[in-house]
């Protein structure tokens, strides 16, 4: 039975490379609500698009149950695409998926097709009769979403999107309703729900991501992508960092980690002329938009983009600061894993003598991990939300930096 092998999907499902622990699964009860609401549209033999898979419960789902002729498949997290291929493989292993390759591949005898990962667009989205959507967490999120879908998909594409209800709103209502004739909400099962939508509408509007605003208070002009935090605003913990800039050293290669909009390495690069910068985060939408603000800046010649997850792909003390704002959720729960695994990355890459800066919510328990990943930690400011810390790599600098 199509439950059985969703259960079978789901069980094997880890999170890996993103934080693991017992609080903290690999699917919900959407992503069943999903695939099986798509299973009784019949959409068998349809090129299939998945949108905001976390880590290939989607993917690997419409795989095993839905026949489906191609699936593509957009994550805005780089951990959710490299946690939906290390799931496959290990579910190919076992017999039942084959390993996802550049394209989309042929499993083989009694194996279902592959997948393709790919940006938001109109290569993921052309042809596709059926798109699945876990909804995101901010309308502007889902704004950009449905624009693509009813840009790029199929005349008779159908956009399934689900979530917990407890995090819908009938905003997401009106937002499908700006793209899609139809929108049908429809009733929940196990606290989740999903929205269908039709017709989509709007196919010749100009794309209007990524939204760029001038920030007055730093004379800044910002770039933001739907899926970014804060969009164009500047958040409050960016800002009391941002007052610790003057005290911060003059490095030959800044990082800005978990950089958002990029605004902290706009900030540094402008007033740091003769230093290299890079912006990295683990969001597709995140990184696009650090760029897209450093272009609006003319800084794009200074500060280069990355997206990675906790700097894996960077050199053990290549770098000489870095300024770090960590989230302090993982997914919808609080948990302090993700920045902790981000101080972590911090201390390996920064040289003897490097300095991280960081900013967090004051009941956050990072000290005890600044010390022990990077280096002595002082307290440079509080206020009633947030401590600035500066901790220092272990050694000596080379340079006298």
């Amino acid at each position: 039975m199509a439950s059985d092998t969703l259960q079978d999907v789901f069980s094997a499902l880890r999170r890996r490379p993103d934080v693991e622990a017992p609080n903290l699964q690999a699917w919900d009860a959407t992503d069943r609500l999903l695939l099986e609401t798509a299973a009784e549209l019949v959409l068998g033999g349809s090129a299939i698009a998945v949108i905001g898979d976390r880590y290939g419960a989607l993917t690997l789902g419409a795989l095993a149950t839905l026949s489906p002729d191609s699936v593509r498949v957009h994550q805005d997290l780089v951990t959710g695409e490299r946690a939906l291929q290390l799931n496959a493989a290990a579910y190919r292993n076992a017999a039942h998926v084959p390993e996802p390759t550049a394209g989309t591949s042929d499993g083989g005898a009694g194996n279902p097709p592959g997948f393709t990962q790919m940006p938001l667009g109109p290569e993921l989205l052309a042809g596709a009769r059926a798109v699945l959507l876990q909804l995101p967490k901010t309308l502007a999120e889902l704004d950009e979403v449905a624009a693509a879908v009813a840009r790029y998909a199929a005349p008779d594409v159908t956009l399934i999107a689900g979530g917990r209800v407890k995090h819908m709103s009938l905003g997401m209502n009106s937002v499908l309703e700006r793209h899609f004739r139809s929108v049908r909400p429809q009733l929940a099962r196990q606290k989740s729900r999903v929205i269908l939508a039709g017709g989509p509408q709007g196919s010749g509007e100009q794309e209007r991501y990524p939204v760029v605003e001038h920030l007055a208070e730093l004379d800044l002009k910002v770039a933001a992508h739907g899926a970014v935090f804060a969009g164009t605003k500047l958040d409050i913990g960016t800002r009391f960092l941002l007052t610790f800039l003057p005290s911060m050293k003059t490095a030959r290669h800044a990082v800005d980690l978990g950089c958002g909009t990029g605004i902290l390495a706009a900030m540094y690069a402008r007033q740091r002329p003769g230093s290299q910068v890079t912006a990295t985060d683990q969001s597709a939408a995140a990184v696009a938009s650090a760029l897209a603000t450093a272009e609006a800046n003319a800084l794009a010649d200074r500060i280069t983009v990355l997206q990675d997850d906790a700097l894996s792909t960077m050199a053990d003390g290549s770098v000489d600061l870095v300024l770090l704002n960590p989230p302090f959720h993982v997914g919808a729960g609080v948990h302090a894993g993700a920045g902790l695994k981000m101080i972590e990355a911090a201390g390996r890459v920064l040289a003897p003598g490097g300095e991280l800066w960081t900013v967090f919510n004051r009941h956050l328990p990072y000290p005890p991990a600044l010390e022990r990943h990077v280096g002595p930690t002082v307290v440079k400011g509080r206020n009633p939300k947030f401590t600035v810390t500066l901790s220092t790599r272990r050694g000596t600098d080379p340079a006298g930096a």
